[in-house]
């Protein structure tokens, strides 16, 4: 019997952390946990009509944010590769600070119109930029292989504060009625106090271009404000146009995000109604599901290297599909396990498909415009599914809604690992035609003689073997 190779000998141990890439890390958990900590969320419906707001101009506010979030995303991921993604995460905390204030100085509807309005411009401020000065900030310290466990982490921590948090709201309310607002603007403030503290650069040695020894090299500052948006808008729609493999894996993600979004803000309460769950536990029921998928964004490392990151979003959105066809078949107990397992998928999903889309962003192309791009692909989506959740909804259509929205992204995955294999297949007709030329370049005039009869074939076949079966540096 062979001795079984010790653990470290079967995986590399990953690069140690240094001290600003673990600060870094840090101060990004400090910030995504204060400023995606909104008070607010479990009870804003209440408060709302409290105020006075009927349901029209309450769900009539929700459209406009929604609206209003994609359009404040194409600005915006502009303006953080422009005056940097510290700064802009800076500009989304004060944003934010602010916008929590606007329903304690005008409970009105203008009040919760400007609120949302500028929860919509904060999030946006923040979306790409946070990711980018994460990866960009690891990178430049030669630790990017923690980028995923860093974003996973980062996730869940978030969500372990909301599951923490949450069950207060209701008690702190009744004390100080505007309780809910008042502690999330003080959680901006903390996370804009977490922005202060990271180090000012961040930025990846390839970009750092000659610095003197011993002393780190500013950003250059860009030259003309609107000619380097427009040329920043420019070169990211270049990098998706000329990159197939940035394409596909923004596309991939769509599913995830439309699916999760869809079922665990449009959909988990009509579903818990339908099967006989009463509202008094839907409080308990979203929280064991936050605690799904906190899990399952702490640890994305879990689901092992058997397949690569590709693969895994793609079967992570087929059981997304999976779980809410079966929520058709099975009764309450069964509702609220699938539904864990659905958010235990996403948790999973999340950090794998950030990782994969800002490995495929091209050096030196613009990271926070195109994660802005990938954003508004992905809310875009989102809202023309919502349109047709509530036209079945309507029509009291709910278990042929999920069914149906299962085989629709079977479907879609089905014709992207079509896609996928014709983009590999090109990739690989490309490496043997380069190999190829590289080798006859290579070789002296007269050694086709000196050599015998097809052993000159067989030295480009070993060539093309190893470099067509590699695959993209994304998917390893």
């Amino acid at each position: 019997m062979s001795p079984r190779l010790p653990r470290s000998a079967a995986r590399p141990a990953a690069t140690p952390l240094t001290g600003t890439a673990r600060r870094v890390i840090r101060l990004n958990y400090g910030f995504q946990l204060l400023f995606n900590l909104l008070w607010w969320m479990p009870v804003f419906y209440a408060y709302q009509k409290d105020a006075g707001l009927s349901d029209g101009q309450i769900f009539g506010i929700q459209s406009i944010y929604y609206v209003a979030f994609c359009l404040f995303e194409i600005p915006t991921g502009l303006i953080a590769d422009r005056i940097g993604t510290r700064n802009c995460l800076r500009a989304g905390a004060v944003v934010m600070t602010a916008a929590n204030l606007a329903p304690v100085v005008s409970s009105s509807y203008s009040g919760f119109l400007v609120h949302f309005l500028a929860i919509a411009a904060g999030r946006s401020l923040t979306s790409g930029a946070a990711s980018a000065y994460l990866y960009d900030g690891l990178r430049a310290e030669r630790c990017e292989e923690h980028y995923l466990k860093a974003e996973g982490t980062a996730r869940a921590l978030g969500l372990a504060a909301k599951i923490l948090c949450w069950p207060l709201v209701g008690p702190l309310m009744t004390l100080v009625h505007p309780a809910p607002y008042l502690l999330s603007a003080l959680s901006a403030a903390g996370s804009l106090i977490c922005v202060i503290a990271l180090p000012r650069t961040a930025v990846p040695a390839t970009a750092r271009g000659t610095a003197s020894p011993g002393r780190a090299e500013r950003p250059r500052a860009p030259r003309g404000g609107r000619g380097t948006s427009l040329g920043d808008a420019k070169a990211a729609l270049r990098c998706v146009v000329s990159s197939p493999w940035l394409t596909l894996v923004m596309v991939q993600g769509v599913a995830v995000f439309t699916l999760s979004r869809i079922c665990q803000v449009n959909l988990f309460q009509p579903i818990l109604l339908d099967h006989g769950i009463g509202e008094s536990a839907h409080g308990g029921v979203l929280a064991a599901m936050t605690v799904a998928e906190a899990v399952g964004s702490a640890r994305p490392q879990w689901l092992g290297r058997r397949l690569s990151p590709v693969a895994w979003v793609s079967v992570l959105s087929l059981v997304l599909a999976g779980t809410l066809a079966g929520i058709t078949l099975g009764g309450p107990w069964t509702t609220v396990a699938l539904l864990c397992v659905f958010a235990a998928a996403a948790g999973f999903a999340y950090p794998v498909q950030r990782k994969l889309v800002n490995d495929a962003v091209p050096a030196g192309a613009p990271r926070a415009t195109l994660l802005s791009v990938e954003s508004i692909v992905d809310r875009a989506v989102c809202a023309l599914a919502a349109v047709a959740v509530g036209a079945y909804l309507s029509a009291g259509r709910l278990d042929a809604l999920l069914w149906h929205s299962a085989l629709a992204t079977a479907v879609l995955l089905g014709a992207f690992q079509l896609v996928l294999r014709s983009v590999r297949t090109r990739r690989g007709a490309e490496g043997m035609t380069e190999a190829g030329a590289a080798l006859e370049a290579a070789e002296p005039p007269d050694s086709e003689t000196a050599e015998e009869p097809g052993s000159r074939r067989r030295h480009p076949e070993g060539a093309v073997s190893g470099a067509s079966d590699t695959p993209p540096k994304a998917a390893v």
